[in-house]
């Protein structure tokens, strides 16, 4: 069983998109889990020119950095969590828009490391347009031994009930 923060209820995951009115701030939305595997590091690194020796050259991390083995780009960490937050459903025919991120990286991701998102409503606003509001999640990323390893808060444009 997942832990649920005080004074909130732990919700697993939607079955179809939510709206506006539906998003509630006392409740933690949990995605599935998935772990970032060599061949996504491969993949990513190589297809967006993330060439860096922290990344692609083991030798380089075990005498250069504390880390002993190669991370993944931050990049690829908020794009597996954000791809695990749309498979929760809670997007799906309700999300209209990504409006914007502010993201703080705290620990870092290696491969063969499983993240989870733990999602919250941290703050919701109607626009003038009736058929819309604009909704803020903070999004909680941790590995596999439940240590934070980034956090974001991220507004999305949501379809209001028709």
């Amino acid at each position: 069983m997942r832990p649920k923060r005080k004074g909130k209820a732990a919700v697993t995951m939607a079955t179809s998109g939510l709206y506006f009115e539906e998003l509630s701030n006392d409740r933690i939305y949990y995605t599935d889990r998935r772990t970032i595997t060599e061949a996504d590091h491969i993949n990513f690194t190589t297809s967006f020119g993330f060439f860096e020796p922290l990344f692609m050259d083991q030798a380089y991390v075990e005498k250069e950095t504390p880390y002993g083995r190669r991370i993944v780009p931050g990049a690829l960490t908020f794009s597996v969590a954000e791809g695990l937050s749309i498979l929760s459903g809670i997007l799906h025919g309700t999300g209209i828009a990504f409006l914007g991120v502010e993201m703080t990286v705290l620990k870092p991701v290696f491969i063969g490391d499983t993240i989870t998102v733990e999602i919250e409503i941290i703050e919701k606003r109607e626009t003038k347009k009736t058929d819309r509001g604009i909704v803020t999640f903070s999004h909680h990323v941790k590995n596999q031994d439940s240590i934070l390893v980034m956090e974001y808060k991220i507004k999305r444009m949501m379809r209001r009930k028709p």
